[in-house]
């Protein structure tokens, strides 16, 4: 990035990121291209976040809404998005930069690590509670939802348990609700709260047993725990990821028994499995509901609801029928909120790698180390070195140092524009989509050469091969040289490559994209070298773009 024009634009983005966190948010800089749910009418449509933020929890304090979600095996982690209207969403941070135990998550942890987090706002301060779902449940602090967070503390070791939500009642008590993956437990389908301490940090005595899903509400999950009118309401999905339901329980006993309602469901719309997420007010007064949806390859992408009380009972979504069941909308009215519309917000996917951090959109497949990759700043590109492969390499299933985003939309294409130089026989940089099959199109020294080729691996998770097509050559006088993945409906990928940016040729099948492990596909970069030495060839990657 050379031009002068694109310098006053990086040194006016410097400036938004000095300002406070309420102005940074008025500003539609950087608005996605592909995905923008704010219709500009007074109306919205969903999905308000079209990307993989998966179990969504979010709070309003004051007259801003923060959310943040499972984040799993990636770095930074428990990324935080912020709001003035419930549709407009910016990223803003990640509760932490390296995952605890920092050695145990150095490598990918497929489906591991942050499971459906709690947000809440209690003593003028943040606490997101996460579980892992192998090492107990964690909490970590802030008084800046944007950073810094305390470093996360394990308040109770335990295989199994996850999902957990606090909830501070009005007379100084403190619970923590929580449910079981029966991978590791060998129990699920039930929800145990246990008595906490007033500052969160510890539990204070035993778990008890306070819903059983069993008869009606299979894989009940998720949890989450408020009060209102004097009852408690713990809001839980059960039936499963793909098909389920809302369920919503309640009691004038934090500790039951709990009466029990279906609030929202499929209904006659086609928003599949529409359950947990976060009940929210505004500051006008009104109730709504963030919720996610299972979109395969795509993630579990966040819609909003209206929500209204019905006899001490919540009705999310439209209800047609009168019967306190409601089901999604597809489009509707925005939010009302006191003061000022907020001008229209996307969370960022593209980067012109011109300041020295990387978008927030960014995240590791592992923890990372700081030398995999390096920003210049004002010279405006991101240097990724050529890690070696580890041993027993079978596929990228297994690298930590891939550097990916999600999602962002149903149909779109990213381009990077780079400079590949290479020091060693068999190192790659390539443009990858990421899941349980993977494919990408990637550079390749071979005897001083560059080539060209696209690779594909079905069931990586199960160690498979890849398989490659045949190599185009190109001399080095080419570079830069231009890699893009185009993705059409339903997820369908086409790799091309390009020497001036403007003419691509296709190369390679057509990849149909899907899910890895409980997340959505993802896409992104990533460099390696075969062999073991004491220098690495580098990608300078100009700039990475999302049309």
């Amino acid at each position: 990035m050379q031009d002068v024009g694109k310098q006053i634009l990086y040194a006016a983005v410097a400036l938004l990121l000095a300002l406070p966190l309420s102005v940074q948010a008025q500003s539609s800089a950087g608005l996605s291209k592909v995905w923008a749910p704010d219709l500009g009418n007074g109306s919205y449509k969903n999905p308000v976040l079209y990307a993989d933020y998966s179990d969504p929890d979010a709070i309003r304090v004051g007259d801003d809404f923060y959310l943040t979600s499972s984040s799993f095996n990636s770095a930074p982690g428990l990324q935080i998005l912020h709001s003035k209207d419930l549709v407009n969403w910016t990223l803003i941070g990640a509760a932490f930069q390296e995952q605890l135990p920092v050695a145990r998550y150095r490598e990918p942890q497929h489906g591991n690590g942050v499971w459906a987090p709690a947000l809440r706002y209690h003593n003028k301060e943040f606490y997101i509670f996460y579980p892992d779902p192998d090492l107990g449940i964690f909490v970590t602090k802030a008084k800046n939802p944007a950073g810094p967070w305390s470093t996360p503390i394990c308040i109770k070791e335990a295989s199994g348990w996850i999902d957990p939500c606090p909830l501070w009642d009005t007379d100084g008590k403190a619970y923590l609700v929580h449910g079981f993956a029966g991978s590791r437990a060998g129990i699920k389908t039930i929800l145990a709260v246990s008595p906490m301490a007033a500052d969160g940090l510890s539990l204070t005595g035993p778990d008890a047993l306070v819903f059983d899903g069993h008869a009606a509400h299979p894989t009940l999950e998720g949890p989450k725990f408020y009060k209102r009118n004097g009852y408690y309401y713990i809001f839980a999905p059960a039936g499963g990821v793909p098909t389920g339901w809302q369920l919503v329980l309640r009691s004038k006993n934090v500790y039951g028994p709990y009466e029990e309602r279906i609030v929202m469901d499929q209904g006659k719309t086609p928003i599949n499995g529409p359950h947990q997420g976060a009940w929210v007010d505004t500051d006008a007064g009104e109730d709504w509901f963030l919720h996610f949806q299972d979109q395969g390859p795509y993630g579990r992408v966040v819609h909003l609801q209206p929500m209204v009380w019905k006899n001490d009972w919540p009705v999310i979504g439209e209800d047609p029928d009168g019967d306190g069941k409601g089901q999604p909308v597809l489009t509707y009215r925005k939010p009302r909120i006191k003061g000022k519309p907020q001008p229209l917000a996307t969370p960022a996917t593209s980067d012109e790698f011109s300041s020295n951090q990387l978008g927030l959109q960014w995240q590791w497949h592992a923890n990372p180390q700081d030398y995999w990759a390096f920003l210049n700043g004002p010279q405006g590109y991101l240097r990724l070195y050529a890690m070696p492969l580890p041993e027993g390499y079978k596929n990228l299933w297994q690298l930590p140092n891939l550097l990916l985003q999600k999602l962002p939309a149903e149909t779109f294409t990213a381009t990077t524009k780079l400079t590949f130089q290479a020091r060693a026989e068999g190192e790659k940089m390539g443009l990858v989509m990421m899941g349980l099959d993977y494919a990408y199109i990637s550079l390749t020294n071979v005897g001083g050469k560059l080539q060209l080729s696209q690779s594909v691996c079905q069931k990586a998770d199960k160690g498979s091969p890849e398989t490659t097509t045949a190599p185009v050559v190109i001399p080095q006088s080419t570079q830069p040289i231009y890699l893009r993945v185009t993705v059409k409906l339903g997820a369908k990928c086409q790799f091309s490559y390009s020497f001036d940016g403007q003419q691509f040729r296709p190369l390679g099948i057509e990849f149909q994209a899907v899910e890895g492990k409980w997340i959505g596909a993802k896409v992104g970069l990533f460099c390696t070298r075969a062999a073991k030495f004491n220098d690495s060839g580098n990608a300078d990657i100009d700039w990475f773009r999302i049309e």
